[in-house]
């Protein structure tokens, strides 16, 4: 296997906080009243996107796919697993989120405009051709653009409200440096730097990493809610806006960055034990 290191990495979603810095909720939810909520909003097309997102993780260890054949899908399969990671996602946010900030996004959702939401969004997600979908994004973002449409401030101010650009940075660069940790604990690669310089490498990425999201992520806008109102997108940015929904999307993009990271670490060691298979 060779060890050559490729710093590149796409989310389809997008994180907020680490999980390391949420304390558990004095008044946590119930964890039924998560499991619905979570149904809702469509978290669990969310944990499928983790599971699409896959494709991608032997290329950062210069590894190919290929060469294991359906072993890959086997294991991609098993780990990637939408009712272990959805479990894993209630256990968590049932001892963080407390019941005032769930009720509150809950009756958000509830709404026509919630449901129309999320169903776009799901839609989003779970559309495999990203090539297509960035193509229409950037051709829709173009002609707002061009008619000095209002709506480019509004999209911009719903992914603030997201912290699309500052929360992805810090997800993709700790999922890599997890990802390629516990594949050099593991024997798959070796790693010619230490992790403090494994960061060093990140950071020093950050800028243009940076611009590269803000400028997919408003094209990616654009595409998903090309269906909506320019008065619905206000809607929405202001509701997401609200401190109660900032709780929520925090716990819940720290939850799927924690979920992503751990998944990676067990396809690592994994890995170690994998011989590339042929096809019949």
């Amino acid at each position: 296997m060779r060890a050559m290191i490729r710093f590149s990495f796409t989310l389809c979603f997008m994180f907020a906080v680490m999980l390391a810095s949420i304390t558990p909720s004095a008044q946590a939810a119930d964890v039924k009243q998560v499991d619905a909520f979570l149904k809702v909003t469509g978290f669990d097309v969310a944990l499928e996107s983790i599971r699409l997102s896959a494709d991608s993780a032997p290329e950062m260890l210069g590894i190919n796919a290929q060469e294991f054949g359906s072993e890959w899908s086997r294991l991609v399969s098993e780990v990637f697993d939408t009712g272990v990671m959805l479990d894993m996602g209630i256990g968590i946010l049932s001892k963080t989120l407390s019941e005032q900030a769930l009720n509150h996004a809950s009756a958000f959702y509830a709404t026509d405009l919630g449901q129309r939401l999320v169903k776009a969004e799901n839609g989003s997600h779970m559309d495999e051709d990203e090539a297509t979908k960035a193509e229409a994004g950037n051709a829709i973002l173009a002609g707002l653009e061009r008619i000095k449409s209002p709506r480019v401030a509004l999209l911009t101010r719903l992914n603030e409200a997201s912290d699309v650009e500052d929360s992805s940075v810090r997800a993709i660069q700790e999922v890599q440096i997890r990802f390629l940790m516990a594949a050099a604990n593991a024997g798959v690669i070796k790693l010619q730097m230490e992790e403090p310089d494994l960061r060093e490498v990140l950071r020093a990425q950050e800028p243009e990493m940076r611009a590269s999201i803000k400028t997919n992520a408003l094209a990616s806008s654009a595409y998903t809610y090309q269906a909506f109102s320019d008065e619905e997108i206000r809607t929405y940015a202001a509701a997401l806006e609200d401190p109660k929904m900032q709780e929520v999307y925090a716990l819940m993009n720290a939850v799927q960055f924690e979920i992503m990271a751990n998944r990676y670490e067990v396809v690592a060691q994994r890995l170690a034990g994998m011989q590339p298979s042929q096809e019949l």
